[in-house]
Parts: C-alpha cells; structure tokens; sequence
C-alpha cells in the first residue's frame, strides 16, 4: 500500500462523534421538508430486514431521525416515483435510484461469477426476462412461484432466474408488497439518464467511498469500507481522488478520512432521543460503534435464547448524543412491552422513558409496560417516569 498523506486536521474524541451524529441526521434539525426521500440521500443506504417488531428496520430508520412519520408514508417515500431500488450495499439495501451507476462494478462482478450455490435451469432465465416485459411488474409467486418446497433456501428455478437477473441489473426490485420483493424490468424502471453501465470499476469505487465518507463524517478505512461492503483494497486504490480528506481522531489509533464539509462548521444542535434499529448505520459496524460511543452493540436475534444477554431484538437508546441504555421490545395489542431494559445508570431513566413513550405513540399503542430492568433500584424510577407521563 502506498504512503498516506499527512494528515490535515486533528479532531477529539468528543469532536469525532459530534461529527458522525450530525452526518448521520442525530445532531441538528433535520429537513423535515426533505423528509423519507431526504434521509434516504442523506444516507445513502437503508438496510432491510425480515424481523420485525415494532416495525420493519427500514421504517425505523426514518423514525429515528424524524419522529412518528407515518408506517405507510414511509413505504410510499421509498418506492413511489421511481425514487429507489434495492440492492446488495452493506447488506440488502434500499438505495437512491441515483446511485444505480455506481454499482456497475458489482453488477458486472456478478455477470462474472463463475459459481453459484443454485443452479438455473436452461431456458428459465429468458422466461422470466419475457414475462417481466409483457406483464410486469411481478413477485416471485407470480412469476410461477418461488419455491420448490417449504425450506427456505430451496428457491424454485423461477426464483433463481430472477434473483439472478437482480444481481446481473437486467432486473430491479422496485418495492417490497408483503414483503416480497416486486420485479421489473431495469429499462423499465430505472430513468434513462442512470441506466447505463458507463463507470468503469474505479470510478464506481471513487464514487461510493466519497459518499460513504461523507454518510459517516469521519472514519476509518475499515469504517468506509463497510458501508458498502467494499474491499479495504478497493478503498486503498481510490481514496486519494475520492475528495475526503486525512484526519486523526484522539484514541482511535488508526488513519481516518473525514467529509470536508462536515469539517467546515462545528457540529452543534438539537440532540434526538430515540430507540435504534440494531441495523441503523450509525451503529451497524460494532467497531466503529465500540470506538465511538464505547458501547458493544450485538444483534442477539440468533443467538440461542438462554445465551442471549440483553434480548432478540434490543433497541440501543440515543439520548443527548450517547447511547445510554438498550431496550428489547415487544407489542402485545396496544401496548408496547419493554421485556428487557438496560440502563447505563439512574442519569439514563428520563432519556429511555421517553424514548419509549415516543416509540409506543408512533406504533399506535396507548400504554407501556416494563417486565425487566437490569438494575433492580431503577425499576419504579423507571416505571414513575412512564406513569408520570401517561398520565
């Protein structure tokens, strides 16, 4: 690997998370005329889950920085207008329709592939592609179906065409209905000024570290790498001409690369208290996460019940720009059930208080309950905020 640069700025600790919450729309007014399609650009990825418990991770997402927008205002946000696709970035991802080329490189990587783990059967491939292009859009189901039998992972050759026309960008996913993914045909759904795979391998690269850079504020190469699952070599190759530029932050003892523009004014404002998705991209890279807020943030969904430590789905709590507590929730018809709640000490009981009555509102539900808190002297602190404020 080359010599890096020298670094042009030095940034606290404190100044690096400042920066990282306010790239990450946590610090500050948000634009709330911008709203879902705003956070969607500002972020550039929004990961999907399957688990949902209050809600879907992708409707969290907005939650978080906006407040209760409507469930069904966000949907329409995502996928009206032709305003995103879906695609593998960090993970499966819920994307700006503008960022359609700067994933040629992917696309083409998958044309190339010379394995995969589901064979496709002759002739099944154009069949799709047909009848996407005479009666799509379609689901899966409706293409003829998506699986062989009930396992999960036994896709019907149906299912293996179209997935596969996905990863190659002759398909897109162009919303989820019923949480199955809905298919068209890229000429179709994506505008004609971005269809095209122009960008060769290096500026695709170039393009998506700089927004990565700019996503995050500030971090690491590993940082930048993961938020679209690039390779560190990838972020070598192109961070030099990417525009970000080389900073170090006090404690992380690593390099670091930083927006320029979030460097340019001092990060300060309104701080939200809010519950977290564990797949929000503030915290979905547990190293930055640890190094950051010094806050161990594991998704336990898999993770056998009886080693679980803070729950299935534990929701960190954000309060004044620290993370402070984590709950994991539950609804029983309209009330939200708090099964496990992790406090970082009495200082935290307003903050998750009121996350979780702001949470328990935007879901519909009209009370709350708490069934376990870590620290037994914080139980009833805990349980007269809620009371207080219900009442």
């Amino acid at each position: 690997m080359t010599s890096l640069p020298r670094p042009t700025t030095d940034l606290s600790a404190e100044e690096a998370r400042r920066i990282a919450l306010r790239a990450q729309g946590f610090l500050g007014a948000p634009d709330r005329r911008a709203g879902v399609r705003g956070i969607l650009r500002h972020l550039g990825a929004v990961q999907l889950d399957t688990i949902s418990v209050l809600a879907r991770s992708h409707e969290l997402i907005p939650y978080a920085r906006l407040g209760a927008v409507g469930r069904k205002t966000v949907d329409l946000a995502y996928w009206t207008d032709t305003h995103a696709f879906e695609y593998w970035s960090h993970a499966a991802c819920i994307l700006p329709v503008e960022e359609w080329p700067h994933f040629a490189f992917r696309r083409r990587a998958y044309r190339s592939r010379p394995h995969w783990n589901h064979d496709l059967p002759d002739g099944t491939y154009d069949q799709v592609i047909k009848q996407l292009r005479t009666e799509g859009p379609l689901t899966a189901t409706e293409l003829g179906g998506a699986k062989k039998t009930s396992e999960w992972w036994d896709w019907s050759g149906t299912k293996v065409a179209v997935e596969r026309a996905l990863m190659y960008g002759e398909v897109v996913c162009t919303e989820r209905r019923g949480w199955k993914r809905v298919y068209d045909l890229a000429e179709r759904a994506v505008p004609d000024a971005l269809l095209h795979d122009e960008l060769d391998d290096t500026e695709c690269l170039r393009r998506l570290v700089g927004l990565a850079g700019k996503s995050l504020g500030v971090g690491t190469r590993a940082d930048i790498a993961d938020y679209h699952r690039l390779k560190g070599e990838q972020v070598d190759a192109v961070i030099a001409d990417s525009g970000l530029v080389p900073v170090t932050v006090e404690g992380w003892g690593k390099p670091a690369w930083a927006d320029p523009a979030a460097l340019e004014t001092p990060p300060r404002g309104r701080h939200r208290t809010t519950l977290l998705s564990p797949f929000d991209s503030l915290i979905w890279e547990r190293a930055r996460t640890e190094r950051i807020f010094g806050f161990t943030h594991r998704l336990e969904a898999y993770t056998p019940k009886p080693k679980r430590v803070y729950g299935y789905f534990a929701m960190p709590v954000l309060a004044g720009g620290r993370l402070v507590g984590r709950v994991d929730p539950a609804r029983e018809g309209r009330t939200l059930v708090a099964k496990q709640v992790t406090l970082d000490g009495a200082k935290a009981v307003p903050a998750v208080a009121q996350a979780l009555l702001e949470a328990a509102s935007w879901v519909d539900c009209t009370n709350v309950r708490v069934e376990r808190v870590d620290a037994p002297d914080l139980r009833e602190p805990l349980a007269k905020e809620l009371t207080r404020a219900l009442a």
